[in-house]
This record gives C-alpha cells, sequence and structure tokens, in this order.
C-alpha cells in the first residue's frame, strides 16, 4: 500500500504571454500532468499527488483563469485551454511524454492536447469527462444564460456548499476545508465571469454543445494513446450513461466504473484510483507514445 506524502507548496510561472500559472510538482520518476474540472483548482488532485509522487514526478497545475491562474484574455474554450496546457508545459520544461489525467472539463482539456500533441502524451486518464454526452447538471446549463449566472454565481459558503454536496457522493466529504476553498475561489475578481464564459463555450440550457464535442471525439480517435476511462457511478454532474458513449467513441480505451461514487473518483476512490491508474501505466510502459497496448 502506498502511503501518502506531504504535499509541496504550488509555485507560479509566467508563460510567454505575461500570464502568472500556479502549479505544483512533486515526486520523481516519469511525469504525471494532472488537469482539474470548471471551477476547480489543482487541490483537486491532492490525494493522488501525495499517493502518486513517491514514484512519479507529479504536475498539478490551475487551468486559466481557475485556482490561481490568471484568465486569457478570450473565454475559455476546450480548444485554447489544450493551448494553454501546451504553453505550461513549454513554459516549466516538461519535454518527455508524460501520463495525462483529467478530470471533467479537464478530461475534455486532456483529450484535446492529446489530439493536438500526441508525442507529448504516453498515457491518458479520463475521469468523468466533459464531451461524451449532452447531459450535464441542471446549474452549468442555467449558468450559460447571464442573468442566471449572476444570480447562482455570488459568492457564498452555502453556494459553495451546494455545489460540493453535488459533486460527492458521500455527504462527508463536502468539509469546511473544502467548502471555504470553493468559497475563496468563487471570489476571485474574474471568477464568474470566467464561470459563465466557459459554461457558454461548453454548453447552453438544453445540454452540452454538440459540435465541439463531435470534433473532438474525431479528432481524439484519429490519435489514439493508450486510454483508461474512469467513472463515478453516481455522478450528478456528467452520468455515468456516459461511459457507455466513450467506450464506443474511443474502443480502444479501458474502462472502470467506480460503485457509490460521484464526479470525482480521484478524490472519493483516492486510493483505488491510483492503483487503477498505476496498473494501467506499469501495463503500458513497454508501449511507445501513440500505441495502444
Amino acid at each position: 500500500m502506498t502511503l501518502p506524502r506531504p504535499l509541496a507548496e504550488p509555485r507560479s510561472t509566467l508563460l510567454g504571454n505575461g500570464m502568472r500559472v500556479r502549479y505544483r510538482v512533486q515526486g520523481e520518476g516519469d511525469p504525471v500532468l494532472l488537469l482539474h474540472g470548471i471551477g476547480c483548482s489543482l487541490e483537486d488532485f491532492d490525494e493522488q499527488v501525495e499517493l502518486l509522487s513517491g514514484r512519479y514526478r507529479c504536475w498539478a497545475v490551475d487551468l486559466a483563469g481557475f485556482g490561481g491562474s490568471d484568465p486569457m484574455p478570450v473565454p475559455g474554450t476546450v480548444g485554447r485551454l489544450g493551448a494553454f496546457v501546451a504553453a505550461f508545459t513549454d513554459a516549466v520544461g516538461l519535454d518527455v511524454p508524460a501520463h495525462v489525467v483529467g478530470n471533467s472539463l479537464g478530461g475534455a482539456v486532456a483529450l484535446r492536447f492529446t489530439a493536438d500533441h500526441p508525442g507529448r502524451v504516453r498515457t491518458l486518464t479520463l475521469a468523468d469527462p466533459a464531451g461524451f454526452g449532452r447531459d450535464v447538471t441542471v446549474a452549468l446549463r442555467a449558468i450559460t444564460v447571464p442573468f442566471l449566472a449572476r444570480r447562482l454565481l455570488e459568492p457564498s459558503a452555502e453556494s459553495a456548499r451546494r455545489t460540493l454536496r453535488a459533486v460527492f457522493h458521500d455527504g462527508d466529504l463536502v468539509t469546511a476545508e473544502r467548502v471555504a476553498l470553493a468559497e475563496r475561489l468563487s471570489r476571485r475578481p474574474h471568477a464568474a465571469r470566467v464561470m459563465h464564459e466557459t459554461a457558454r463555450s461548453l454548453g447552453t440550457p438544453f445540454g452540452v454543445r454538440r459540435r465541439w464535442r463531435r470534433e473532438l471525439l474525431r479528432a481524439a480517435a484519429a490519435n489514439p494513446v493508450p486510454t483508461l476511462v474512469v467513472w463515478g457511478e453516481q455522478d450528478e454532474i456528467l452520468p455515468a450513461t456516459h461511459l457507455h458513449a466513450a467506450r464506443r467513441a474511443l474502443p480502444h480505451a479501458r474502462t472502470h466504473l467506480f460503485a457509490a461514487t460521484g464526479h470525482m473518483p480521484q478524490i472519493e476512490r483516492a486510493g483505488e484510483f491510483a492503483d487503477l491508474v498505476q496498473q494501467f501505466w506499469t501495463e503500458t510502459t513497454t508501449s511507445r507514445p501513440g500505441e495502444n497496448p
């Protein structure tokens, strides 16, 4: 059993365009790149950094406009966020193929990054990723509407608590510490604008937009790398039925369903998740980037 390791303090770097990016790097070994979901931050992968950094060099980054990273001057689409990830890896000298892991929006961004830069990706792990279906929680559909977004994105502890209750199947994970972090992130000056713009780029009041999903999955299928897709059976944000669509869209991928788990299996099933991805990575170490074992 892998024992947790203390977390290193986050760092920051500047991209070529002057954007400041917050990230955490810890451990030695093959690189692992960790990408969080909409409205979240690199802390969503703290448990995985603790568990994996004994064998891997883990890079967890705040996507542009989220956490402690500066926003882009234009709305954050999946394509632009994929380009942001590429710019980040350039800035920190992450120049060898990495095991890329993405949750929710971070899963779609990981797919985009992989499709555009397959040589930079050793394996791809998607945890409850966006992009495999139209269905999404009512809350994310509502914030695509400007007047509803202004109301729903008003920062408060209760709003943060309500969001976390939808994320986790296990209510005990809605801790005071997590609520405080979510509220603090929501109070950043640009936070509501970035959430609204990103949600609108992804969807409408009727669900996730088909056009970007179709183009992304076509590109991902054309540039396959060893892929693992996992889902929480009780996900209230992106339903577990999307796992069936992932199997159809990425027939080369392995899949796994976590029982009694919500939208963030990397937290809610931290030990099982870490064991699963390490087994996957070990079994694919003899494959060259871009090949499926």
